[in-house]
């Protein structure tokens, strides 16, 4: 079976002249379709590299990475960009709305990218539809800067799937966010994981977050040293 995301054999090396620093130490891992899969480990240990090595944003010194079954590092940064812009959607704990835009703005940047009527009626609706499905379609004309964090954090979601990605990755979705909202917004990435069939990936400091997913990757020195999957209970 073709994974959603596979990476061969990886290495992350930051070199100069008086230091070398091994990020990522060959990593092989396989994603496949709708597993909802978190990235765990301490500070340092790699996480971060791990998931902008697998999305392209940053180049890896040694190995392949294949995104729906397009290997990535093949081709050159046209390709890589296409790809994230098509295939990959992204949660930010930062949010990363731009705030001179409304919420429904936000939501339609992706559709449009991807579209050669970038102001068509489709779009409109289409992202209307993901504000709806998170619970925000009522602040679809908000701006950023009169949204709580937690509907932020809804509308980056809504931004990142609206155009149908094979896979979510997100970097400590609820990094920015009291217990409470967090639980919400994990609740609601479970649901999109189960309903919509989303495959995700999650770096993630917190238990409660790894707890709710399928499985669990943890890293340690550039490493994954251990991948488990969890009995995860039906809601």
């Amino acid at each position: 079976m073709v994974g959603v995301l596979e990476a061969k054999g990886i290495w992350k090396v930051y070199e100069t002249a008086a230091t070398r620093v091994e990020a990522l130490r060959d990593v092989s891992v396989k994603i496949n379709k709708g597993e909802m899969v978190a990235v765990m480990g301490p500070s340092g240990c790699g996480k971060t590299t791990l998931l902008n090595c697998l999305s392209g944003l940053d180049e890896v010194s040694v190995g392949e990475v294949f995104v729906e079954g397009i290997s990535i590092f093949e081709g050159d940064d046209m390709l890589r960009t296409k790809v994230r812009r098509e295939q990959l959607g992204f949660i930010f704990q930062s949010f990363n709305l731009i705030p001179v835009l409304s919420a429904l703005e936000n939501v339609e940047m992706p559709l449009q990218l991807n579209s050669a009527e970038p102001n068509s009626k489709s779009i409109r609706e289409k992202a209307l539809e993901a504000l709806d499905k998170v619970g925000l379609k009522e602040w679809a004309s908000h701006r950023p800067a009169e949204l709580s964090g937690g509907q932020q954090q809804r509308v980056t979601i809504a931004r990142a799937y609206v155009h149908e990605p094979g896979l979510l990755l997100a970097d400590e979705p609820t990094g920015n966010l009291d217990t409470e909202t967090g639980t919400k917004i994990l609740d609601l990435l479970v649901q999109l994981n189960k309903e919509l069939n989303i495959t995700m990936l999650i770096v993630t400091h917190d238990k409660a977050v790894s707890k709710r997913c399928s499985r669990v990757l943890e890293m340690r020195d550039g490493r994954i040293y251990r991948d488990s999957y969890n009995s995860v209970e039906e809601e």
